[in-house]
């Protein structure tokens, strides 16, 4: 048994279809996708319906002040237009979040925590994507770290980031993959696993690398831009390539041919 959304459905099979759904089913099962009851639901859509879109300060302040009613917020926060947030009752922002404009965050539970003084920028997608309700599913992020544009984080067997983890443009972290094993059968009939991802304090991952699912980047690593990360990282080393290897120790020593440093 699949699961769509957060809720149960028959997953597709070629010897038995599932019958057709009604109006009324298809109407339950898209809101059982979006939030935890209709009211929730209802709420939910109308903040964002009546303040989501306004732009500049103005707009952050009021979103500052009346998001509140849905999300859990420690301290002050800032949202941009144009954020779509889901199950926005599982998400916790720190003080001094930053959720830039078009990022979107589905927090179907146990939901997305980021933590104080962390960024999100445009067009980030933080999607726990927990359809068969995995226990371990979940995102959470330290503090002070900085999600890039455009990067895609899925958390079915959980994503933990921790302090000071900066990721570049288009990064993908996936914690989860498909099984398929059978030739004789669809891949979407076979399951997946979902063992997680773990990245460490103080991570710089490179524009366009990809993390798998299993996963640990320790403490103090650099994954280079384009790599595949398909196995861990040792701490305080250079990765890259694909699938990554280390590259170099980060030992302490100081680098010729960097030039001028800027701080």
């Amino acid at each position: 048994m699949a699961r769509a959304g957060c809720t149960d459905f028959p997953m597709n099979s070629e010897l038995n279809p599932p019958p057709a759904r009604t109006p009324v089913e298809g109407l339950a099962l898209y809101l059982s996708r979006q939030a935890d009851s209709i009211g929730r639901y209802v709420l939910e859509q109308t903040l964002q319906a009546l303040v989501g879109w306004v732009p500049t300060v103005v707009g952050m302040g009021l979103r500052a002040v009346l998001y509140r009613l849905m999300l859990t917020v420690n301290g002050s926060v800032a949202i941009e237009s144009r954020v779509r947030l889901r199950f926005a009752n599982h998400i916790r922002l720190g003080n001094g979040v930053y959720l830039d404009q078009g990022t979107y965050l589905h927090a179907c539970p146990p939901g997305i925590e980021i933590g104080a003084g962390s960024f999100v920028m445009h067009g980030s997608i933080l999607h726990v994507y927990n359809f068969r309700k995995l226990p371990q599913a979940g995102i959470r992020v330290g503090r002070d770290s900085l999600i890039g544009e455009y990067n895609v984080i899925r958390g079915q067997g959980g994503v933990t980031m921790g302090d000071r983890v900066y990721t570049s443009p288009m990064v993908q972290i996936v914690a989860v993959n498909h099984v398929f094993d059978d030739p004789r059968r669809p891949f979407a009939e076979q399951g997946i696993t979902a063992k997680g991802i773990v990245i460490e304090d103080d991570v710089w991952i490179g524009s366009g690398a990809i993390i798998t699912d299993g996963v640990t980047v320790g403490r103090g690593a650099v994954v280079a831009a384009g790599a595949v990360v398909a196995k861990d990282v040792p701490p305080h080393t250079v990765v890259g390539g694909v699938p990554a290897r280390v590259l170099r120790e980060i030992d302490g020593s100081a680098r010729s041919d960097r030039g001028e440093v800027y701080f």
